[in-house]
């Protein structure tokens, strides 16, 4: 039986964690002018929180953003979601919007909190005009859809000043037994870290495949809005409301899907920034839609003390080689075979390897060769992943001395550069140097995936 780090937690409590905590603070938290912050005990001081995309993950964030405000605008360009959304949260009519310009627009100047769970494509340039306003931001991961876009929301996110409060919504980041490991590995426990292993079962929806035939457009969506900044092109199946991200000019792709969860791990543990070389292998595609799977492998230079490493992501049905983890597949207590997890994290060090399964390390993390693991200090999240992950948020707008880990500026911005370097690999299907300081390739035809064209009238 392998050191166990921590087993995954069941957190059936947190909804009483919640109550119990917005009892203690008062009836909400209020900001003026969307900059200085404090805990407010009057409902009428509550934030005002405007939300852009209201299904799907948009739903969760939605309601856990009530939880700490009012939900105060809406905007999705599905009217039948942004009505039942509106209906749910009681916002009135004449702050529900289908296009964010008009949003910022009309009531701009009542808002405190921006919340961006749209499909990637319009990540960055909503989340520019709420930062240019000094608007709070949590935004969904990616971050952005492009690497000059993370840059750009960095840079403007230092902009509006130490005051406006940013996290990414990559919720794991505030699981407790991943924070832990990560800062274990920081402490040397598992040697020199060589190689990270990091894996996934997606994509789940249809990679690959060529467009559909154009059909109308349903009545409930706005296509114009929904279309954004990315080139227009005529409505049909396989784009709204999921499978957006199988496609070049909306999606991320797998790994820009998954990695910031799955690599939120070693990322957080080994300050895994700028490359300097990145190389991929796929099953081909046509450069419109990502391919079915694909496999990449990135090389990270020595900073300071931490050695040089490679980093090798895999998806679809792309996995590590089997003797990398095969001492973590041995008979669980019952004696019933085990098997690798279908998406999960292999650290490689001198001393040990690290093995998390699962998305975001809830399955487990084990070390093998007999280590045992030993105390840490690292900064304990306010309560479990979901709703702690976004109280962190929260709790740095209340207090200007608290800061979200998963903040813009430090590790999101940094961390979705990272992500999305791999993708101009996929689009190569081949090796790229990179030069992450002025964000240049060594293929200068790259530099149209690294900063892509903005339709009239969406530029960042």
């Amino acid at each position: 039986m392998h050191p166990q780090i921590e087993q995954p937690q069941k957190y059936a409590a947190s909804r009483r964690d919640f109550l119990r905590y917005s009892a203690a603070t008062g009836a909400g938290y209020w900001v003026a002018g969307g900059i200085a912050a404090k805990a407010s005990a009057s409902p009428n001081e509550q934030l005002q929180i405007a939300c852009f995309g209201v299904s799907g993950k948009g739903r969760s964030d939605v309601s856990n953003a009530a939880r700490f405000g009012k939900i105060y605008g809406l905007c999705d360009v599905d009217r039948s979601f942004l009505d039942l959304s509106a209906r749910q949260n009681k916002v009135a009519d004449e702050h529900k919007f289908t296009d964010f310009r008009e949003l910022f627009d009309k009531m701009g100047d009542q808002i405190d909190v921006a919340v961006v769970s749209t499909p990637d494509h319009t990540h960055a340039v909503i989340l520019a005009k709420a930062l240019r306003a000094k608007k709070h931001c949590y935004g969904q991961k990616p971050l952005t859809h492009s690497i000059f876009e993370a840059r750009e929301i960095q840079n403007l996110a230092k902009a509006a000043g130490p005051g406006v409060v940013t996290q990414m919504g990559n919720q794991y980041a505030a699981y407790e037994p991943m924070r832990k490991a990560a800062y274990q590995i920081r402490d040397g426990q598992i040697g020199r870290v060589k190689e990270v292993h990091v894996w996934t079962n997606r994509p789940i929806w249809p990679q690959g495949e060529a467009r559909g035939a154009e059909k109308p457009v349903p009545k409930e969506l706005d296509w114009d809005s929904w279309i954004g900044p990315a080139p227009m092109r005529p409505y049909a199946d396989g784009y709204h409301t999921f499978k957006w991200r199988g496609w070049w000019d909306f999606g991320t792709g797998a790994l820009g899907d998954m990695a910031c969860h799955t690599c939120n791990l070693p990322f957080m543990a080994l300050n895994m920034r700028d490359p300097t070389a990145v190389a991929a292998t796929t099953s081909g595609h046509d450069h419109d839609s990502y391919p079915a799977k694909s496999q990449i492998k990135f090389d990270f230079p020595a900073i300071g003390e931490r050695p040089a490493f490679t980093f090798h992501w895999y998806d679809g049905s792309n996995r590590p080689a089997e003797d990398l983890y095969a001492d973590f597949l041995t008979p669980d207590k019952d004696g019933k075979p085990t098997s690798l997890s279908t998406s999960g994290c292999l650290i490689v060090g001198d001393k040990c390897s690290m093995y998390a399964a699962g998305d975001y390390a809830e399955g487990g993390i084990r070390v093998n060769k007999g280590v045992e693991l030993t105390e840490v200090d690292y900064p304990v999240p306010p309560g479990e992943p979901e709703l702690g992950h976004v109280k962190e948020f929260y709790d740095a707008i209340a207090d200007s001395k608290k800061k979200a880990v998963s903040n813009f500026i430090d590790y999101a911005g940094p961390l979705t550069e990272t992500i999305l370097l791999g993708n101009l690999a996929v689009w190569k299907e081949g090796p790229v140097k990179w030069d992450a300081k002025s964000l240049t390739p060594d293929d200068p035809s790259l530099m149209a995936i690294v900063k892509n064209e903005y339709r009239e009238g969406y530029e960042l």
